[in-house]
């Protein structure tokens, strides 16, 4: 459990120290715990969720394969 505290000096408005204390939530990945455990998630998910992102960080890309850009000719 990650605590966070703001302290608010004198003559400071509610709103910046509320936006000080949001940006240090953030910081401190306490909005993205929240929702990740908003929601149940079954075990063969969450390993199924990982293989994937797992899979997207090392998968290679071919050095010949142009099939998504526009080689300007007008041919597609």
């Amino acid at each position: 459990m990650v605590q966070v505290e703001v302290s608010v000096g004198p003559g400071e408005t509610f709103d910046r120290a509320l936006a000080r204390f949001k940006k240090t939530c953030g910081k401190a990945g306490i909005v993205t715990e929240i929702k990740k455990r908003s929601f149940y998630e079954k075990p063969s998910e969450k390993r199924r969720r990982i293989e994937m992102k797992r899979q997207r960080k090392v998968k290679p890309r071919k050095s010949g394969d142009h099939s998504n850009s526009y080689n300007g000719r007008g041919s597609y």
